[in-house]
Parts: structure tokens; C-alpha cells; sequence
């Protein structure tokens, strides 16, 4: 089976040593024969953040336009962007008890990031044997060591 040399796949995934707690992110990112691993570390965070910041990452990473499959092991995150989004958008950043969504900054960034790319979301099973999945891991796991 031969890759779609067009299309960029990245990884992401978010760890956190505690939560809230030190956290880091990571991002593997393949396109044609190259290959960028992306990580970093946060002091005080949330997982969820952690999630949310590889993605934001990885696609400011990708400068031009650019048709991308991003895999993540996030729920949160795939469902967030990909369905509950519409609603938050609606409903002036409300979720349905009529308070404020939670990480809505990283939302609003993640939003006017994804819509610059044609991006397909897969969700991924975490520690399920995905070798992309599992650097990902890695790199953000070592993340959290730089705090």
C-alpha cells in the first residue's frame, strides 16, 4: 500500500504527572519521507490541556493549507472539535448548564487553527500498540521531566 504523499498525518497526545499537576504534550508529524517530533513541557496544567496544546502545536507547525489526517487518542478532543464545538459556537462559549466551556481559550485557538486545514480526526487507542501513538506518548511522558 503506497502512502498519499499529499496528505500529512500527525500524532498527538497529552500526559499530565497529576491532575492538575506538570504536564507535557507531543506531536509526530509525517509528510512524505520526513518525520518532526514536536514536545513541551507546562508547569500547572490538566491533561485535557495537555491534548489540546500537541494539536495546536502540531498544526501551527503546518504553515501552508494542507490536507492532514490527525490521529488522537483524546475523545475529548476529537468529540470537542469535530461536534460539541457547534453548540459552544452557538451559545456564546456556554456548554449545556449554562457555564463557561472549560479550556475555552485552547478551544478558540484550536478552532481558527483546524480551519485553516481539510483535517480528518481519527480517534486512536491509546497504549493499544500504535507505534505513532505510543512516540507520541513518549515525547510528551519525557515532556514532563523538562519541568
Amino acid at each position: 500500500m503506497s502512502e498519499d504523499t499529499t496528505t500529512i498525518n500527525i500524532w498527538t497526545d497529552g500526559a499530565c504527572s497529576g491532575n492538575p499537576g506538570p504536564g507535557g504534550w507531543g506531536a509526530l508529524i509525517k509528510y512524505n519521507n520526513s518525520v518532526k517530533e514536536l514536545s513541551g513541557p507546562e508547569k500547572n496544567t490538566t491533561n485535557n490541556r495537555m491534548e489540546m496544546v500537541a494539536v495546536i502545536k502540531a498544526l501551527q507547525f503546518i504553515s501552508t493549507q494542507s490536507d492532514i489526517n490527525l490521529f488522537t487518542d483524546s475523545k475529548y478532543v476529537k468529540d470537542g472539535i469535530t461536534k460539541w464545538i457547534h453548540g459552544w459556537k452557538k451559545n456564546n462559549w456556554q456548554n449545556s448548564q449554562k457555564k463557561e466551556v472549560k479550556n475555552k481559550d485552547l478551544w478558540v485557538e484550536l478552532d481558527i487553527l483546524s480551519q485553516k486545514h481539510n483535517i480528518k480526526w481519527i480517534w486512536v487507542k491509546g497504549h493499544s500498540g500504535n507505534t505513532e501513538n505510543e512516540i507520541a506518548d513518549k515525547l510528551a511522558t519525557e515532556a514532563i521531566e523538562t519541568n
